[in-house]
């Protein structure tokens, strides 16, 4: 495949026919620009990106996939690079390619990669979408949340639905489409999309190489992760993956703190620490779990540091 640039115009435009067709999204933003008056605004590019539309028949909804090369990738043919997986793309996508760009000297300090961001399904707002998602059951203690999508009741519960869109119909596009080495996939999900990641991690820990996991929303559901680790030990006696667990030290509750940065209700500090404890107990021989709390950083603000600290700890650079 050609080391194509596309636009994120494209995104915003809906030009979902041409988004199959790196190529011709190409030629067709082109012209949409060609035709804007002189001296109009001009769309920003990202450098080495690309819009796929993927539908899904698991789930019955159309998504996206963000993908973005590495600077070597035209210079290295017959190379294959790992591949980073981030839920929230429409944040994460951004954030985790610039970092990567800039860890240790200008990317440097890590192993190239293929980074692929998972969108929120078309037509919903990003957080009806990530609700149903990302998340492990259909309660989850919210009863009586509203929804953002006026019409339409609350959704949630379908992550596991949602894993096996991910392993079954996006997996294979990305295999075939790009030169990337599957051995060596990575998830990265912060909040819902970490609680994501540790369904997948205890339904089928192997789907990923490693995982990085921020803030994880442990405590959804009566924290029913919990009990799924208990499940998962009942019926294994491994749990094959890398895990890098990191959490913000203000995401706890402190009584009498009038500090907004500290959460009213759930202890996400508490929370890591205790699944940490627990899936250390078990014994995993082919688990290596690294957990870490960063002082000075809230629910909102952790996420950066804990995407540059995760990328250092899955994507140590290689010599060539």
């Amino acid at each position: 495949m050609s080391n194509a640039r596309l636009t994120l115009a494209v995104l915003f435009c809906g030009l979902a026919a041409a988004c199959s067709d790196a190529k011709s999204a190409q030629v067709a933003s082109a012209q949409a620009i060609a035709t804007q008056p002189a001296g109009a605004p001009q769309p920003y590019t990202l450098k080495d990106t690309e819009v796929r539309d993927v539908h899904s028949a698991i789930l019955n909804r159309d998504y996206q996939i963000f993908v973005a090369l590495p600077p070597s990738y035209g210079q290295r043919p017959e190379h294959r690079y790992p591949v980073l997986f981030v839920t929230d793309a429409d944040y994460a996508f951004p954030l985790t390619r610039s970092i990567g760009r800039r860890v240790g000297d200008h990317g440097a300090g890590l192993d190239e990669f293929v980074l692929v961001g998972l969108s929120y399904a078309k037509g919903d707002t990003p957080v009806y979408s990530r609700n149903r998602d990302y998340t492990p059951t259909a309660a989850g203690g919210l009863d009586g949340k509203i929804s953002d999508m006026p019409g339409r009741a609350p959704a949630f519960g379908e992550g596991d639905a949602y894993r096996r869109f991910i392993k079954e119909e996006v997996f294979p596009v990305v295999a075939a489409d790009y030169r990337v080495d599957m051995n060596r996939k990575i998830f990265a999900g912060h909040s819902f999309g970490g609680l994501l990641g540790a369904q997948m991690l205890l339904a089928d820990p192997t789907m990923f190489d490693s995982y990085i996991l921020s803030s994880p929303s442990l405590w959804y559901d009566h924290k029913v992760m919990f009990q799924r680790e208990r499940d998962y030990a009942a019926a294994h006696k491994d749990l094959p993956a890398k895990v890098y667990l990191a959490v913000g030290g203000y995401e706890t509750v402190k009584p009498g703190s009038t500090d907004p940065r500290y959460h009213k209700n759930n202890d996400l500090v508490g929370d890591n620490a205790a699944f940490a404890a627990q899936l250390k107990a078990r014994g995993y021989p082919g688990l290596r779990l690294q957990t870490e709390v960063i002082e000075g950083e809230d629910h909102m603000t952790v996420n950066a540091i804990t995407i540059t600290h995760g990328l250092l700890w899955a994507l140590p650079p290689v010599k060539r």
